[in-house]
């Protein structure tokens, strides 16, 4: 992560502001107000301003005039039952604003997430930052065998520093082309910023401000910290999560049981753990289930799989 230094002197002035305030605060948030929390090489994740708290969905499901109950283990039972049936329009009630610095093909996958307000840099009105991503080496895999959206095995590391080399090479062309043509030098054109920026790679990072409520938060920390969403994304949302943690631990602790290490079954599903508790033998070809659902329910259930069968 690399800021520069008008950018570091910004964040220690916020930093070191103090106001009072009757809303609700978050000693845990306000320990890392303001402050860039970093994610792959260049990347960063800051918290710019939040509105609620664990009781404030409390507040909201109650609706209440103060902050809910006296007790703790009440409040943390209702977000656990909130949580538990789906009940999500007491966490619309919280909000998080972020600004977030990341890949231009991250955001391409983030911005899918349509439930959030973004404001993005323009490279229309400013010139982007230098560099790029550059992947760790022992993220670069080939092409996985039975995912077309998926990395399989890590490349040798002979391919894998010929690869780190290609990415260095076309990078630095791109940035140089850049340079080139915005005119940074006498004699050179000085193209228009908004057709300049046509040669960035989308490794080139980009910046923008995220306000999202806390359930589309929660939605989109689980898909993308999933063990199967795209690493790159994923390193963003597992900061993010840290974050949720530090918030509304209440919450947090309900999303991790009930979504994280839940598990939601199908009604085909459902009757097969029905039969399974009857002391029936079920297996693939009396489930009633197709091949990739028997196989995600046999994972989950720990049963035992017979070999790869056609989709």
């Amino acid at each position: 992560m690399t800021l520069s230094a008008d950018a570091l002197a910004e964040i220690a002035e916020l930093r070191a502001t103090e106001q009072p305030t009757r809303r609700a605060v978050v000693p845990a948030i306000e320990a890392i107000l303001f402050e860039p929390l970093p994610v792959l090489d260049q990347g960063f994740i800051r918290v710019v301003d939040y509105m609620g708290d664990d009781a404030a969905v409390v507040q909201a499901a109650r609706v209440s005039y103060g902050k809910g109950t006296k007790q703790v283990s009440s409040d943390r039972g209702l977000i656990d039952y909130l949580m538990r049936h789906r009940h999500t329009t007491p966490f619309e009630m919280c909000e998080i604003k972020l600004h977030v610095k990341l890949p231009i093909f991250v955001a391409r996958q983030w911005i899918r997430h349509r439930t959030a307000s973004v404001n993005e840099y323009s490279a229309r009105y400013s010139v982007l930052d230098d560099g790029t991503y550059r992947p760790e080496i022992g993220q670069l895999a080939a092409q996985a065998a039975h995912n077309r959206q998926g990395r399989g095995e890590p490349l040798d590391s002979g391919m894998a520093e010929a690869v780190l080399d290609r990415l260095d090479t076309s990078a630095a062309s791109a940035e140089a082309t850049y340079r080139w043509l915005l005119g940074d030098a006498p004699g050179e054109p000085g193209l228009s910023r908004e057709l300049a920026r046509m040669v960035l790679p989308l490794s080139a990072y980009t910046q923008w401000y995220w306000k999202i409520d806390l359930h589309n938060l929660l939605h989109f920390v689980a898909l993308r910290a999933d063990a199967h969403a795209q690493y790159e994304i994923r390193a963003y949302a597992e900061v993010l999560a840290q974050i949720i943690e530090k918030w509304v631990p209440v919450t947090a602790a309900a999303f991790r049981d009930h979504r994280v290490d839940g598990a939601a079954l199908s009604g085909k599903g459902l009757a097969v753990v029905k039969r399974l508790l009857a002391g029936e033998q079920v297996d693939a070809s009396n489930s009633g289930m197709g091949a990739r659902e028997w196989r995600e329910l046999a994972t989950l259930l720990q049963l035992p799989t017979t070999p790869r069968e056609p989709e």
